[in-house]
């Protein structure tokens, strides 16, 4: 028996919605579809994928890997049918943070002057290659290395280093920090896609570091006093949150900004992409 897509797509279905019943009412198939879906994939691939009790329906360790690969699946499937059908008419940009930072604006009028054919969809997912290795987008700009030699990449331009801190925080008040001032303090990061590390400090003077899920947590916790961040410069121009104040941080290294393909085939407009980015770092701030 060959693997389908259905199958998969009821798979990633049951576990989204969280009930057999409900992934049946999303997918516009009966119930019954549902669990034979399920059951032929579970044959096919030899291996349970659920556990499966009256109140709750959960991934196996099988069923975690096999979901992930799933959905890469299907994002592959969705793409190649809308590229058949429609043409290479949309760039979709994959960026975990902050996009081209204060640059998004300005890329985004000169690209639609430019290429009025090509439409440009900016994608955030919270992955280590801004939603590429998913599936989910056909260029990714990231701060971060991709860590994978099935991408390429080049660096467009390089970015400063801010602290992102409570309004009230008493550092606030001042138009700088300098990094030795930094393991004072309780440091938030995104150890995921974030471009702070507890590396940047020496071993015996690094600061205590506390964890979070994304911008929106990150944010969240400054804003309430929680600790401390430390920032590409494009986030101060792409989040703007009532409570969090940016300041420059001194003697810090630059962050590269760099945009992230595949290999094969990549879309026709990924170097015109990097070519118009690399345009607009160079302009003076």
């Amino acid at each position: 028996m060959d693997l389908e897509l259905r199958q998969l797509r009821c798979l990633v279905a049951i576990v989204d919605s969280g009930t057999f019943t409900d992934a049946a009412i999303e997918l516009g198939i009966s119930q019954a579809a549902v669990s034979r879906n399920l059951m032929a994939l579970e044959r096919v691939l030899g291996v349970r994928l659920l556990h499966r009790t009256s109140r709750s329906v959960t991934p196996t360790t099988a069923g975690v890997h096999v979901l992930a690969q799933a959905r890469q699946i299907l994002a592959a499937a969705g793409n190649l049918v809308a590229e058949a059908t429609t043409g290479h008419t949309t760039l979709r940009i994959g960026h975990a943070w902050s996009a081209m930072g204060r640059h998004t604006r300005e890329f985004q009028r000169r690209w639609a002057a430019r290429y009025p054919g090509v439409e440009v969809l900016l994608i955030r997912t919270n992955s280590p290659t801004g939603g590429l290795a998913e599936g989910l987008c056909d260029i990714a700009v990231l701060r971060t290395a991709a860590g994978s030699k099935q991408f390429a990449s080049a660096i467009v331009g390089y970015e400063r280093r801010y602290c992102a801190l409570a309004a009230d925080d008493p550092w606030a008040r001042r138009r700088s920090i300098r990094m030795d001032e930094i393991p004072q303090r309780t440091l938030l990061i995104d150890r995921r896609t974030g471009t702070t590390t507890p590396d940047l400090w020496p071993a015996a003077s690094r600061p205590l570091i506390r964890d979070t899920r994304d911008i929106d947590d990150w944010l969240a916790i400054v804003a309430a006093g929680g600790g401390i961040g430390i920032t590409p410069e494009g986030t101060t121009a792409q989040y703007r949150r009532d409570g969090v104040v940016f300041r420059p941080l001194r003697d810090a290294p630059p962050i590269a900004v760099q945009v992230i393909w595949r290999h094969h085939d990549p879309h026709p407009s990924t170097h015109a992409a990097i070519a118009l980015l690399t345009e607009l770092y160079r302009r003076p701030a």
